[in-house]
């Protein structure tokens, strides 16, 4: 018998055989009056994909608003921007989140209206989406992005986090592994690893969760959360000396105050629907308690 994540896999392909859609773009077709604006959306691209960091969104930021400029119908360019300043709100890398949001779900609208039929404008609502908290949306939104790109990897990687805050937390992993046998050498690797980590928390395999948050710390150690992560598995495991140091690095690494006391991380985001928040309180809150977060 097939189990659900299989199922949900190849749900994918049945809306890509009932749409009957092609890898084509309407906005990949059009004529550009402006060359330089492809050349700033290429840069903006290669900067997307380099290790994120406060100063590498910035950068792909900065070419998108470029080539934006050059040509203000271009869904290419609206579409990335819009993931761009999303991802950066997300990730706690902007000074302007309200602004950046606003920006993201215009650009996004935007988008979809002049092509609907291509994966771009779909990665950037389902952004907008997912950064709101509206998972259950969002999920359709990557799901309409695997059909007409059966290999874009950071949908497969939102599908799984989607999965993962609207409660079907066992079909998370095989997402997760989806991408990285896609990808093994992803610029977001790091992200792959800590959700199949957070995965194996949830569900008290605390040992298996240290493995993989490490190999996300050892391929990005940039991330606060990743430290948070390992703060409560190390804490849950006893190892208190570890629990510390790693949560003293999230609260050095985060540019709010998030991480100073539980009730101000269950403020700061959205933790899923009310199972997977109840996961939540047993495992990632609990220990990082043990690893001596206050309760306010």
């Amino acid at each position: 018998m097939a189990t659900r994540p299989i199922c949900s896999l190849c749900k994918t392909s049945r809306i890509a055989v009932a749409l009957n859609l092609e890898l084509v773009g309407v906005e990949a077709t059009r004529p550009t009056e402006h060359p330089d604006a492809l050349d700033y959306i290429l840069r903006g691209r290669a900067a997307h994909y380099k290790p994120p960091s406060r100063e590498v969104r910035a950068e792909a930021i900065r070419m998108f608003e470029r080539a934006l400029a050059l040509d203000p119908r271009s869904v290419e360019a609206q579409s990335w921007l819009s993931m761009n300043l999303t991802t950066r709100v997300r990730a706690d890398m902007t000074d302007s989140p309200d602004a950046d949001m606003e920006r993201a779900e215009d650009l996004a609208r935007q988008a979809l209206a002049t092509s609907p039929r291509s994966p771009l404008p779909h990665m950037a609502k389902g952004g907008v989406l997912r950064a709101h908290g509206r998972y259950d949306e969002a999920l359709a939104e990557y799901e309409t992005v695997i059909a007409l790109n059966r290999n874009w990897v950071a949908a497969y990687h939102h599908i799984g986090q989607c999965k993962l805050f609207t409660g079907s937390i066992e079909e998370t992993i095989p997402f997760m592994e989806q991408a990285i046998r896609l990808s093994p050498h992803d610029y977001n690797i790091c992200d792959f690893y800590h959700r199949i980590g957070l995965v194996h928390l949830l569900q008290s395999r605390t040992d298996e969760a240290i493995i993989w948050f490490e190999k996300a710390r050892s391929a990005n150690p940039a991330p606060a959360v990743i430290h948070a992560q390992l703060a409560s598995a190390y804490a849950l495991k006893g190892e208190t000396e570890r629990a510390a140091t790693e949560l003293a690095e999230a609260r050095k690494l985060s540019r709010d105050d998030r991480y100073s006391s539980i009730s101000c991380l269950k403020a700061s985001q959205y933790f899923g629907v009310p199972k997977i928040r109840a996961l939540f309180e047993a495992s990632y809150f609990a220990g990082l308690r043990l690893a001596g977060m206050p309760e306010k």
